[in-house]
């Protein structure tokens, strides 16, 4: 009942609960932050962001395997598959043999990897930051973090979203 209430008073037409505007909201703040952050990462580091969110996954969960990463950012395993050959290609991440799973490896970053994403998560971080806190106060940001952290969890926990294949 609560959050249903949240989005009624944020969004309100003649009293009615726009969440389509709440989408479109939503949508075009993560495009444009994204598209943002993309372009200083490709300036100063020559990585995007999805690179970037991928390394970050793998320093905070080693030994991941490419369906751990799909499953993370709800995309197919084909596609995580190739962006980690990208990685793989580009000397930051190895696959190493999964004594579990003879059909998968592991994951893990390399050395150069590492330092990639040391230097590269200051400049998200400080972008990230700037382009927030330009717009939004502290309790104001801590407010929406909470309410999208609740979203999220609701929406991986009953699997919305989840890709295919």
């Amino acid at each position: 009942m609560a959050s249903s209430t949240l989005y009624a008073v944020a969004y309100k037409t003649d009293g009615i609960a726009d969440l389509q505007g709440f989408f479109a909201d939503l949508v075009r703040c993560e495009t444009r932050l994204y598209n943002a952050l993309n372009d200083r990462l490709r300036e100063r580091h020559e990585i995007v962001t999805s690179q970037f969110e991928f390394l970050r996954f793998l320093r905070e969960h080693p030994g991941a395997r490419v369906a751990d990463l799909a499953a993370e950012f709800a995309i197919g395993v084909g596609a995580t598959s190739k962006s980690a050959d990208r990685l793989e290609k580009q000397g930051w991440i190895v696959r190493q043999a999964n004594p579990a799973d003879r059909r998968s490896s592991l994951l893990a970053l390399t050395d150069d990897g590492s330092q990639l994403l040391d230097a590269a998560e200051a400049t998200f971080i400080a972008g990230l930051s700037e382009l927030v806190q330009g717009a939004l106060d502290q309790s104001t940001t801590t407010a929406v973090a909470r309410a999208l952290r609740r979203l999220r969890s609701a929406l991986e926990r009953d699997q919305v979203g989840s890709p295919t294949g």
